[in-house]
């Protein structure tokens, strides 16, 4: 995932806002806003990555039959079982 996609870049925005305000009011020096900078968009990358992750659904389980009938289900145990005679 990149670091510069939209959703990451804005909620590095919104994590850098604090950040910013202190450095409006005078609290911390413009060296030292810079210098925080990119650990805001780190946290903002971390902060999506997470929620992306958890919001996935998980992929199907190989070998799954999906959503078949048992019927249709014993159907192909049953071929599987019993092959046709080789000709």
């Amino acid at each position: 995932m990149s670091p510069l996609r939209w959703d990451v870049l804005l909620v590095g925005f919104v994590l850098a806002l604090p950040l910013l305000a202190l450095g409006l009011r005078g609290d911390l020096t413009a060296e030292e806003v810079v210098t925080r900078l990119p650990w805001c968009l780190l946290a903002g990358w971390a902060v999506v990555a997470l929620l992306r992750a958890v919001g996935t659904p998980p992929p199907p389980k190989k070998g799954a039959k999906g959503r078949q009938s048992r019927a249709e289900q014993a159907a192909d145990a049953d071929v599987e079982e019993h092959p046709s005679p080789a000709v």
